[in-house]
């Protein structure tokens, strides 16, 4: 329904194919810096696992060109406000 009233193509990755989600593999990894594998969750406050969310979602990306997704969000905002400005994608 998502895809028919967006016009968005929506891809899922065939399971156990790790390879097929890079960022999902990588994001794993971050949290696990924070988290081991196997934590029990449910131990940490809503305050901890929101401190941890912010820290990994302002965390600068090579891809970005060390921007942070924050930063680059906002700049292509920025760029959306600015009437007859093209940008490339």
């Amino acid at each position: 329904q998502f895809a028919l009233e967006t016009g968005t193509k929506v891809f899922f990755a065939d399971p156990h194919s790790p390879w097929q989600r890079p960022t999902n593999e990588n994001t794993n990894g971050l949290l696990r810096q924070y988290f081991p594998k196997g934590t029990d969750l449910s131990r940490w406050s809503a305050e901890d696992l929101e401190a941890v969310a912010l820290a990994i979602n302002n965390r600068p990306r090579k891809i970005l060109g060390w921007k942070t997704p924050a930063e680059v969000f906002e700049e292509q905002l920025r760029s959306l406000l600015q009437p007859g400005v093209a940008t490339t994608g």
